[in-house]
């Protein structure tokens, strides 16, 4: 738990590796409302400023006048003016842009009074703000069960030790006014400390406890926004975001903020769009609106005036000019008519055959094919023996029978043999074709 709040304050503890080490050393980026110091490559001389911001637990921020001229950069842990005794800070940011963030604030400051930095933070002073930072858990939960004894409408959200241990700063989140002086007696005779009651708001206490928003980034006012804006739901109307509390709400339980970032952009494209309470007249019958697209430029209209039905997208201009024949006394033969005609779509190609497909379809996938080679067992057994290399491999193959041995005729070794079936062919006289040489005998004379 100390090194959360330590990490709180924009510090973890360091490796003492000698005695003369520092305890603790700064942690960039686990500061809430960090800065981001984009003239730090600048000389020192070249943005000289005796105004330094200093940062101190969640989101509590201060300024203070370096009056002994110390070299303090960003990170360095240093003590400074309390009321009373002194406080324990880390610098947040020195040079040209302290000044940038003075007057944003509203302040001057040549005429403004701050309170000073005595020096950089002493090995004991370390050692004494961090054992009055492990206090600072057990406190908040020994004050809210006290609160919860009195009977008081209040939570106490967070609890914040001074440096020197002898003050704490106690911020509690209440709709009603609360006389909290019974409490602020019984917490003094607890904790032998002084007691100072600062009441926050619930955007406040989001941005001290810190989280990720729906958005997926840590929350606005965790991370740079200092200043709330009131936001209504009149943002949403004109940005035509549905009014769902569940998510316009944020981890507040108010409003998100972030309702207000694009609104100024929205009401600047609303100025000429036209009422949406007037219904358009057509011969074929009255449309009322159902919703619009701001960007696009867009209106939908129906023909119910309570639910979409037959919605018809029309451009804002065509929507101004059928208002405007309206008012004339004319109705419109459509609302889609000229340079407003709906075009042919044009159907894309589609590629769901190439898409759609095998993954690995492309693959080079080669089958297994089936051997010609007989095996051995079907081979006939004269070829067997002339493979295995037998003692008539070196002797001449007899011709087979009815065919000469040599010439154009003869059969090659390992021919097909000739089919059993030519001697079963059919002798008719008719079908019989003659032997090669032989004389053909005319047809025999029935009448002679």
């Amino acid at each position: 738990m100390q090194d959360n709040n330590l990490e709180n304050r924009g510090v973890v503890l360091a490796l003492q590796q000698s005695e003369d080490a520092p305890l603790v050393r700064y942690s960039k980026g686990c500061t809430k409302l960090s800065n981001f110091d984009w003239l730090d490559d600048l000389p020192p001389m070249a943005q000289h400023t005796d105004i330094v911001e200093v940062q101190f637990k969640n989101t509590r921020k201060g300024f203070y006048r370096n009056v002994n001229g110390s070299s303090l950069h960003k990170g360095d842990v240093v003590a400074v003016e309390a009321s009373p005794g002194h406080d324990i800070g880390v610098v947040s940011l020195t040079g040209w842009l302290v000044l940038r963030q003075v007057k944003r604030l509203g302040l001057d400051p040549e005429r403004t009074e701050f309170k000073k930095i005595y020096r950089k933070a002493k090995a004991a002073d370390v050692e004494k703000w961090m054992e009055a930072v492990a206090l600072e858990h057990t406190t908040m939960i020994k004050s809210r069960q006290i609160a919860e004894g009195l009977g008081l409408n209040m939570k106490i959200g967070d609890v914040e030790y001074q440096g020197d241990r002898t003050k704490a700063i106690f911020y509690y989140i209440a709709d009603d006014r609360v006389d909290f002086r019974e409490l602020i007696k019984i917490l003094a005779e607890e904790f032998r400390i002084r007691i100072e009651m600062r009441q926050i708001g619930a955007r406040q206490e989001a941005g001290r406890i810190g989280g990720i928003g729906s958005c997926g980034r840590e929350l606005c006012c965790s991370a740079w926004m200092a200043n709330f804006a009131s936001v209504s739901t009149n943002a949403s109307k004109a940005q035509e975001i549905s009014l769902n509390p569940q998510k316009m709400a944020g981890q507040c339980g108010k409003l998100k903020c972030c309702l207000n970032y694009e609104l100024d952009c929205y009401l600047d494209a609303r100025r000429d769009f036209p009422d949406t309470r007037i219904p358009l007249e057509t011969v074929e019958g009255t449309y009322y609106h159902s919703k619009t697209d701001v960007l696009k430029r867009v209106m939908w209209y129906s023909t119910a005036p309570s639910m979409p039905v037959n919605l018809v997208e029309i451009p804002v201009d065509r929507v101004k000019e059928i208002v405007a024949l309206n008012k004339d006394g004319q109705k419109v033969d459509s609302l889609l008519t000229g340079r407003y005609a709906p075009q042919p779509e044009v159907k894309p190609i589609e590629f769901n055959s190439v898409l759609e497909g095998s993954i690995d379809r492309f693959d080079n996938k080669r089958s297994k094919r089936k051997s010609r080679r007989p095996s051995e067992s079907k081979r006939p057994a004269g070829n067997r023996s002339n493979r295995q290399g037998g003692g008539d491999a070196g002797r001449p193959q007899a011709a087979p029978p009815n065919r000469p041995s040599g010439g154009r005729g003869a059969q090659a070794q390992g021919a097909r043999p000739p089919k059993a079936n030519a001697a079963r062919r059919p002798q008719n006289a008719a079908n019989h074709r003659p032997e090669r040489g032989a004389a053909s005998k005319p047809p025999a004379n029935d009448n002679a």
